[in-house]
């Protein structure tokens, strides 16, 4: 389950995913070292599709259809990548309803800590 921490300078909350991250990056490296030609193509498409779809998202003049057909086309090429990743499964927490409750309690407890810091930092007129 995610961790939620204040951050060093406690202004904010953390929700840490650095873990999920190694366990995306190392899974793809074990997905192109088994199969380099089909996992180098899958990343130069997806690539261009994430160009793509910037170069959509800040163009002023681009029709909202083109965008969501460009941000189908990333999220599809995105998907075949999570595919080659094997732990990509386990990327996302799913959690019962109280869990859910405990971290939203959490976070909730975290964010007014910092609320309630900021108040007594604040100079009073």
């Amino acid at each position: 389950m995610i961790r939620p921490t204040l951050t060093a300078d406690g202004l904010a909350v953390r929700l840490p995913i650095a873990e999920r991250a190694e366990q995306l990056l190392d899974g793809l490296a074990l997905a192109f070292a088994a199969d380099a030609d089909a996992v180098g193509r899958l990343l130069t498409a997806h690539a261009a599709n994430v160009v793509r779809l910037d170069h959509a998202v800040v163009s002023e003049d681009m029709p909202e259809y083109e965008r969501a057909m460009r941000a189908a086309s990333a999220d599809g090429s995105r998907e075949a990548l999570l595919a080659e990743a094997p732990p990509a499964d386990n990327l996302d927490d799913l959690l019962d309803p109280d869990t859910a409750i405990t971290l939203a309690g959490r976070i909730t407890r975290l964010a007014a800590h910092i609320r309630h810091h900021r108040k007594n930092r604040s100079p009073r007129p």
